[in-house]
């Protein structure tokens, strides 16, 4: 992999725009980014995050030197521009009002058997006050689906730089931690029976809110 450009490894939309959002990030958001080092380097993986924002994805997504999948409602597929530009960069449709889309669950598990990562958040939507929120079953469920490492990680800054809400605010600093992976066997309970993916969820949840920011440096 070319460690300076990363992007050359990636199909040419994704690579795009993840160079876009990189150079974005470190213009209008940047903050310090934390753990890269934990990142699997090869094989199919998961990111759960906390979500805070819209933003939240692609800052989080274009510190990634992998190419990585992301979930998006379906209704977002609501025009030839949005729709081309949703599938060009390989987003997997989901429809959360209608029950387990076994549609998103087999390209879940395509993208895990091309060896990408795929980033999830546990609490299902945005805060509404900044607040780390309860985590639902669906991250949960296609992690014991997979059975592929998870990698935690938290977002600080984002609800401050353009929470649900609130007005964008250019120059906020964003901070992400990535955190170290946790195996399957660290948050599957195989014989929870219906609390499996419940169980599963709230585990990952707990190891993204042990994650802190690095220490405010001193000039």
């Amino acid at each position: 992999m070319n460690c300076a450009f990363p992007q050359v490894e990636m199909q040419p939309v994704y690579g795009f725009f993840h160079y876009t959002l990189r150079v974005m990030f470190d213009m209008f958001f940047r903050g310090e980014v934390v753990g890269l080092q934990h990142l699997p380097a090869r094989g199919g993986f998961l990111i759960a995050a906390n979500h805070a924002s819209f933003i939240d994805p692609p800052m989080i997504g274009c510190q990634v030197s992998r190419q990585i999948a992301y979930f998006a409602r379906k209704t977002l597929w609501n025009g030839p521009a949005a729709s081309w530009w949703l599938d060009a960069v390989g987003t997997i449709p989901v429809d959360r009002d209608g029950g387990q889309d076994i549609s998103a669950i087999k390209r879940v598990l395509r993208a895990i058997k091309e060896q990408r990562g795929l980033i999830l958040f546990p609490e299902g939507t945005r805060t509404t006050d900044g607040q780390l929120q309860p985590a639902k079953p669906g991250v949960g469920f296609i992690a014991i689906k997979t059975q592929v490492p998870v990698v935690p990680v938290r977002i600080f800054g984002s609800f401050e730089a353009f929470g649900k809400g609130r007005r964008p605010r250019l120059g906020t600093p964003v901070t992400v931690v990535f955190g170290p992976p946790l195996a399957p066997a660290d948050y599957d309970q195989p014989d929870a029976a219906k609390e499996r993916a419940q169980i599963a969820s709230e585990r990952i949840m707990a190891a993204i809110a042990q994650l802190c920011p690095p220490p405010v440096r001193v000039i």
